[in-house]
């Protein structure tokens, strides 16, 4: 896979007193195999970011279906939409319970969020989600937000969450969109297959190019057992929110303090430049 090849100018900057706004996603992987000790370490970093940056977070979480099927061991291949929309909604609190445990261990409070696209889509609902994100931040609650699986339909759905993280990232302005993966970054090729593959720290952008070379890389564009976007999903996110000028990152979410050394521009992962 060919990749631009830059280096980034590391720059004395001048601590800004204006709070930025950040997206960050996780994966249902991420979410069931780190269980409420990750999302414990990563609710701390929100509260460092919120003190120590002036970074106020949206955080879009999978795992309701993957934790229900944990929980209740339905462990059926192939299920129908009904089954999943009842999985669903087992699975919501669970995953919503963790988090509040964690934000209230660090002093902050969070609001669940549920989506569909139409909300998205439609002017006024969108105008209404705006509006509640924007009220909920002013009042330093956590909005954690994740697709209504319970009610989507094929026709209604995001397609996974890396999706939506890059749609609200895009509503709500975001300066960031971080996205946590279980593997390091972006590869020039695939890890698995190549354990010489290097890893890709910057981008300029995403082209068409890369996205098809990325998916014919892993045959596939689905993700793990346990959640439905692989990398093809991410880079896809990827592009949606950098060509509305909202720098990416793709990191490894299990990495100590991870967020920080974003927030810190430290080299992590991979980082694809926003076109403003």
């Amino acid at each position: 896979m060919r990749f631009e090849r830059h280096k980034v100018l590391v720059r004395t900057k001048q601590k800004s007193n204006k709070t930025q706004r950040w997206v960050i996603k996780a994966g249902s992987n991420m979410v069931c195999s780190g269980g409420p000790l990750l999302i414990r370490a990563w609710m701390h970093q929100v509260a460092a970011l919120k003190k120590d940056h002036r970074i106020e977070v949206i955080w879009v979480t999978s795992g309701a279906i993957a934790s229900a099927i944990d929980r209740t061991q339905f462990n059926k291949p192939k299920r129908e939409l009904a089954e999943k929309q009842a999985l669903s909604a087992i699975g919501q609190p669970l995953v919503m319970d963790l988090y509040n445990l964690s934000l209230q261990t660090v002093g902050l409070l969070g609001a669940q969020v549920l989506l569909t696209s139409d909300d998205i889509a439609d002017k006024k609902r969108r105008g209404n989600l705006q509006n509640t994100l924007e009220q909920l931040l002013e009042w330093n609650v956590t909005p954690i937000l994740n697709e209504n699986d319970t009610v989507a339909t094929e026709e209604i759905k995001f397609g996974d969450n890396d999706a939506l993280s890059a749609k609200v990232a895009k509503v709500m302005k975001a300066d960031r969109l971080i996205i946590l993966t279980d593997v390091e970054g972006l590869y020039e090729s695939d890890p698995r297959q190549n354990p010489n593959a290097r890893l890709i720290p910057w981008l300029s952008s995403v082209s068409k190019t890369q996205l098809k070379e990325v998916g014919d890389q892993s045959g596939k564009r689905g993700g793990t057992s346990r959640g439905t976007g692989g990398m093809f999903s991410k880079l896809s996110a990827a592009q949606v929110a950098t060509t509305a000028g909202i720098e990416t990152w793709l990191v490894k979410g299990d990495l100590p303090a991870v967020l920080l050394d974003v927030a810190k521009d430290k080299t992590v992962g991979t980082r694809i430049m926003g076109r403003r």
